[in-house]
């Protein structure tokens, strides 16, 4: 059992766009039959490294070569979005899919980002409240009243009740937002009181609590599986250095997120043994078998493809000896 996550960062030494991309949709194919359960994608904007912009596009792909794997699209930064168009995109993606794509709504934590949309940072709450709304409404297609103006999207999608939509975030304010909405909360801190403060603002709202997911302690978020661990830090270290700097970077003052290594060189990434983590069959096995699915991110700061398959086999291999 294992996941797979792509933001398909791609630093200009790393391979070409167009390989990682088509990487991606081909082992999303080829996994799903092999113990696979979600593949996630990111979304973020105007990188240098060109991280994925266009999730949905990219979950139309793999929706489209696969049957069964479920797709999770976190975090989507809501109030980039039009709420109409997104709805059209959404439903469109439940019917291509048949029900198996999922979102994780966040409102972005890059300034950066908010100019490359010529979006008002500071709002950012109040838009998302404003498109969270109505969003659901318009996937079912219900006539929904929007600024003044009457919209039904269509066609509409063909869950029952919708697509499963999250809040993910690591702040009250985020907790907050889930809660109102009857939303499963996905954080990225594990915040004391957190969790509490979020069941009870759902029941404050009339609403049970929905799905939970916080990060466990010292359990990583990148996993590869080697035959010689020294061999693949020589080959994926720069990658997963790339990685780990690049996340951070984003975060520069904030040390609360799980997934954040603030290593500077792949021997205290190794040392570190974090978020980032490179273990033999053997350990893979261990770790399923412990009842966690391996976090795979198989094109990791620009993989090559032809250097990532043997990992992502080899994980496949070592998840199945689990069972």
């Amino acid at each position: 059992m294992f996941t797979l996550r792509f933001d398909m960062r791609a630093p200009g030494w790393a391979g070409p766009p167009a390989d990682l991309y088509a990487a991606a949709i081909d082992m999303c194919e080829w996994a799903e039959t092999r113990g696979a359960v979600l593949a996630v994608l990111s979304e973020h904007h105007g990188t240098d490294d060109g991280h994925l912009p266009a999730p949905l596009v990219l979950a139309s792909a793999i929706a489209a070569r696969t049957r069964s794997l479920a797709i999770l699209l976190a975090a989507v930064p809501i109030p980039f979005w039009d709420p109409v168009r997104l709805a059209e995109e959404m439903a469109l993606l439940d019917l291509i899919s048949r029900g198996r794509v999922s979102y994780a709504f966040g409102v972005g934590h890059r300034s950066e980002e908010y100019d490359h949309f010529g979006a008002d940072f500071a709002s950012r709450g109040r838009v998302a409240d404003e498109t969270l709304a109505v969003l659901g409404r318009l996937v079912r297609g219900e006539p929904v009243e929007y600024r003044g103006r009457k919209v039904r999207v269509t066609p509409c999608c063909g869950s029952p009740g919708g697509p499963m939509m999250l809040i993910a975030g690591g702040s009250k304010a985020a907790a907050r937002r889930a809660g109102a909405l009857g939303f499963g909360f996905v954080s990225q801190t594990d915040l004391p009181g957190l969790k509490e403060f979020y069941e009870a603002q759902c029941r404050a709202h009339g609403h049970e609590p929905g799905i939970i997911q916080f990060p466990v302690k010292d359990v990583p978020t990148t996993v590869f599986v080697a035959d010689d661990i020294d061999e693949a830090w020589g080959a994926l270290g720069p990658h997963l250095l790339h990685d780990a700097v690049t996340a951070a970077s984003y975060r520069p003052h904030d040390d609360t997120v799980a997934s954040i290594s603030r290593a500077d060189s792949v021997a205290a990434l190794r040392e570190q043994r974090g978020p980032y983590r490179i273990l033999t069959s053997d350990e893979a096995t261990d770790y399923v078998r412990n009842g966690r699915p391996l976090p795979l991110h198989p094109l990791c700061g620009g993989v090559a493809p032809d250097v990532a398959w043997p990992y992502l086999e080899r994980a496949a291999a070592a998840a199945a000896r689990a069972h």
